[in-house]
């Protein structure tokens, strides 16, 4: 059975940072391009970031250079470093196998003064 758990949400001050991790099993981590996505309040789901199974990272334009995706294939493990944040990306962040659309239940980011 795949499961994604993600971590690392809260409530940050704009400006600041915060880390999220999404816990994977049930599948051949290493092996799978993996993404995050978000929602935020009253929106539709949208794309963040992908890495390739060798490493390659995708970022859709309103977080280039201000987040990075990683993996750490020996914990399977997801990371999504986020600085500088603003209040635009307060959303419920969602990891996802690209292969297999899996998702997690998400964990919540909100960014306000």
């Amino acid at each position: 059975e795949v499961q994604l758990v993600e971590s690392g949400g809260g409530l940050v001050q704009p400006g600041g940072s915060l880390r999220l991790s999404c816990a994977a099993s049930g599948f051949t981590f290493s092996s799978v391009a993996m993404s995050w996505d978000r929602q935020a309040p009253g929106k539709g789901l949208e794309w963040v970031s992908t890495i390739s199974s060798d490493n390659r990272a995708f970022y859709v334009d309103s977080v280039k250079g201000r987040f990075t995706i990683s993996r750490d294939n020996a914990k399977n493990t997801l990371y999504l470093q986020m600085n500088n944040l603003r209040p635009e990306d307060t959303a419920v962040y969602y990891c996802r196998n690209s292969a297999l659309g899996a998702r997690g239940q998400g964990t919540q980011v909100t960014v306000s003064s």
